[in-house]
């Protein structure tokens, strides 16, 4: 069961608070939201340590943050919870924050999300097209008449598909799609059912660390002039290296995409909060490293790297305290 900030609020007045989309503040104490995505992937875990970093060590006079993490649907459905001020913050990759706030791509019919907010930039995402070693498929073009799992519609896995076929001359018709979660188009691999999965998170990627321990794997590149005339267009898409090693199998160095993942909030959500959230991130990085990977990415000197839509005033602050200037 997804787990919910608003199982704690028990008060009318805690409820009139949700309903005007603010934290609820009863007996000292302030409830923090952060939407992630499926527990497969890198967001959840790396959301649920955040989360517990927030509680343990995030200032309010008097009050007492509680923050927790939230399963989700990843970054454009993050990106349309806070859009309709039902969270306080979320994980959305850098080019699917752009487009909500701008109201273009795949928010272009429902309008510009503008009071979205940036906290800060926290590590690149890394595009993993995974195949059985045994598949065929060497080369993305080998993807032609074969099965791939791209996440849910709209998503932004699902976009990046369209971005790839569109970028090797192809369409969706010349592949067919599985719309399965990261764990889920895993266990089809597995089992023979599904030929490749679209996986775009931190390294190492959980469910896909599952896949090599028990079959052989290949992590097919992305690289060369489709995908250069994919950046023209596409300026978030970085280049990026899968290091030899960084699964079971895999070894030699995989050259491939990335996109930074952001920690975005809303407008509504008070400085002081946002501010305190802050802080506790960038003055506590080395905690978050010792527990996973991606934490190890996350700095201050980077906290605006790939950030294009404005900054939340209380972020702002912390980094004018800090001399780090957009």
């Amino acid at each position: 069961m997804t787990f919910s900030r608003r199982q704690f609020l028990g008060t009318t007045a805690a409820a009139s608070l949700v309903g005007a989309a603010l934290p609820a503040f009863a007996q000292g104490r302030v409830f923090f939201g952060i939407a992630t995505g499926g527990t497969g992937g890198t967001y959840y875990p790396l959301g649920g340590m955040l989360a517990q970093l927030i509680s343990n060590t995030a200032e309010l006079p008097d009050t007492k943050v509680s923050a927790t993490a939230e399963t989700g649907n990843a970054s454009v459905a993050n990106a349309q919870l806070l859009g309709r001020g039902d969270i306080e913050s979320a994980f959305v990759a850098a080019d699917i924050l752009d487009q909500a706030y701008k109201g273009v791509g795949q928010f272009k019919d429902g309008g510009a999300l503008e009071n979205l907010r940036a906290i800060g930039a926290l590590y690149p995402e890394t595009v993993q097209l995974v195949v059985r070693a045994d598949s065929g498929i060497e080369k993305f073009e080998d993807l032609k008449g074969k099965s791939i799992s791209s996440g849910a519609p709209g998503s932004g896995q699902w976009q990046l598909l369209g971005d790839l076929l569109a970028a090797y001359g192809m369409k969706r018709e010349d592949v067919t799609e599985d719309f399965s979660s990261f764990a889920q188009s895993v266990d089809k691999i597995k089992d023979g059912n599904l030929d490749a999965s679209l996986i775009t998170a931190g390294l190492p990627t959980s469910s896909v660390t599952d896949l090599a321990n028990g079959h052989e794997i290949r992590i097919v590149p992305l690289a060369g002039p489709a995908i250069a005339k994919l950046q023209e267009t596409q300026p978030y898409y970085a280049n990026a290296t899968i290091p030899a090693g960084s699964y079971k199998g895999v070894d030699a160095d995989v050259e491939t995409l990335a996109v930074r993942a952001i920690w975005a909030t809303h407008a509504e959500v008070p400085e002081d909060l946002i501010y305190a959230v802050t802080k506790a991130l960038y003055e506590n990085t080395e905690t978050l490293a010792q527990v996973h990977p991606m934490g190890k990415q996350i700095a201050l000197d980077k906290a605006l790297e790939s950030v294009s839509i404005p900054v939340h005033p209380g972020a702002e602050k912390y980094y004018t305290e800090k001399g780090i200037a957009k």
